[in-house]
């Protein structure tokens, strides 16, 4: 995915992706688009505004190495991780990996929990007039609640609202306030955060 060239030059260009969350049925899927410039670690605050995650978790990006044959990780940094290199994701910008149509990677966010994502790129083209980036164009389904235990969990706790009979129905229905609809998305209640501002909170950067 690297080393690609364009005759736009990448303050001017942007990247549409097709966000989906996997081994979830139906998934919960985003439409966003985000500047070639921007840094992986501004895609990641997007993906986190645009699919509902509260951002308590672990997370990196998983990009094909067609060289190796082994992934390319991108994300936090992680000392402690011994079994493979991470890329900083404040320090690698998409345009330096995503060049054209059809490619594809994933993103992992919740080690414990499992979610992964399915990343598409749908285009890279000249950025629109006067229009503010990251913006979600589109989507459907709620993401699940964080910490329900995975896909695995997630359907559980669906199969628990669903039934008023369920033993657990009225514990989880607490849990998650009251109601939870699975396929309720608004797109237009997407709110993206200031990338440099958040990565300030979690790094304490003065």
């Amino acid at each position: 995915m690297r080393d690609g060239r364009s005759l736009v030059p990448a303050l001017h260009r942007i990247v549409r992706l097709h966000l989906q969350l996997l081994e979830v049925y139906p998934a919960p899927w985003r439409r966003i688009e985000i500047r070639a410039e921007a840094t992986f670690w501004a895609l990641h605050v997007a993906i986190q505004n645009a699919m509902g995650w509260t951002d308590s978790h672990l997370h990196d990006f998983e990009l094909p190495n067609v060289d190796s044959g082994e992934p390319v990780w991108i994300g936090m940094p992680d000392l402690d991780d011994e079994d493979r290199e991470i890329l900083v994701d404040f320090d690698e910008r998409l345009d330096s990996w995503i060049h054209s149509e059809g490619e594809r990677l994933f993103y992992n966010y919740d080690y414990g929990d499992g979610w992964r994502h399915e990343l598409v790129v749908e285009a890279v083209q000249p950025a629109a007039p006067r229009i503010r980036y990251p913006r979600c164009l589109a989507g459907e389904r709620a993401c699940p609640p964080e910490d329900v235990g995975g896909p695995a969990g997630y359907e559980s706790l669906l199969e628990a609202l669903r039934d008023p009979e369920h033993p657990e129905h009225d514990e989880y229905r607490l849990w998650v306030g009251g109601s939870f609809d699975p396929e309720r998305f608004d797109v237009a209640q997407v709110r993206f955060e200031d990338p440099a501002r958040r990565l300030r909170e979690v790094y304490d950067f003065a």
